[in-house]
């Protein structure tokens, strides 16, 4: 910018003075925008917006969410130690839940439903089956777990067996269950119901309940205060989070403790 009006003197301060002038008018708006974007949602904010919602508890801990949801609802929603994924993962989605029933038959059609509902399912769903007395049938294989990767489902968990582990593995499909077995339900289980409320490793889940799985277990969300458990499940993995450089840094727990109040 010229002032041929001016000194080389003033010219050079006013030069200065439009420069600083600009930055702060830079920096007043970068720091509105972070504000703006780092703004902590409500549970609001995510009732208003399911999908957001769910992408928000891909990224928080199922320890937090088990804690929130202890805290908020006085209840256990987390599965036991028996259920065990076949590789380390992490994943949440929208519970698509199939039950089969035990029961020795010669019926070609005996589980057809449970290929049905595989179909029926789709991004962000997370299959979660019952079978009844199930610790050595698998309630599902590789087909059925390239199926679910085909469609985008989350992942699966399975109260009883899966077996196909090299091909699930392969594929990189996530899948929780009581354990590895070369069985097959096929003569001895029956479709049951799909989308029903299912008993899950002593756990009731219900269709379109929130999942949330990673390595320290399965956490199921009831769908209707899910938005809350949510929000203070996130102000929980903030303070975990929060607590681990101040404890390498005061090398004391104790007070980590005292101004966390998280443990």
């Amino acid at each position: 910018m010229k002032h041929p009006s001016l000194s080389p003197v003033l010219r050079s301060r006013a030069i200065r003075i439009s420069t600083v002038a600009v930055i702060a008018c830079v920096s007043i708006f970068t720091a509105n925008h972070i504000v703006h974007a780092d703004a902590p949602k409500t549970a609001a904010d995510y009732q208003a917006d399911p999908a957001a919602m769910l992408d928000a508890y891909r990224h928080v801990e199922a320890a937090s969410v088990s804690d929130a949801i202890e805290q908020l609802l006085h209840q256990k929603r987390y599965m036991s130690h028996r259920m065990q994924s076949i590789f380390p993962a992490k994943f949440a989605g929208t519970a698509l839940t199939v039950k089969l029933v035990k029961q020795e038959n010669h019926d070609a059609d005996a589980l057809t439903g449970m290929l049905n509902a595989i179909d029926s399912g789709g991004a962000g769903s997370v299959y979660v089956m019952q079978v009844e007395d199930g610790a050595d049938i698998a309630g599902m294989g590789g087909l059925m777990g390239t199926a679910m990767f085909a469609r985008g489902f989350a992942g699966a968990i399975i109260d009883g067996g899966v077996r196909d582990l090299p091909q699930l593995k392969k594929i990189g499909f996530p899948v929780y269950s009581t354990g590895p077995v070369p069985s097959t339900s096929v003569s001895h289980y029956k479709f049951g119901g799909m989308n029903i409320p299912v008993d899950c490793d002593g756990v009731r889940v219900n269709p379109n309940d929130i999942i949330v799985a990673d390595q320290d277990g399965v956490v199921d969300v009831p769908r209707d205060r899910a938005a809350e458990i949510l929000v203070l499940a996130q102000k929980l993995d903030n303070s975990e989070h929060s607590m681990y450089p101040f404890i390498e840094k005061f090398h004391s727990i104790e007070e980590a403790v005292k101004q966390f109040g998280r443990i």
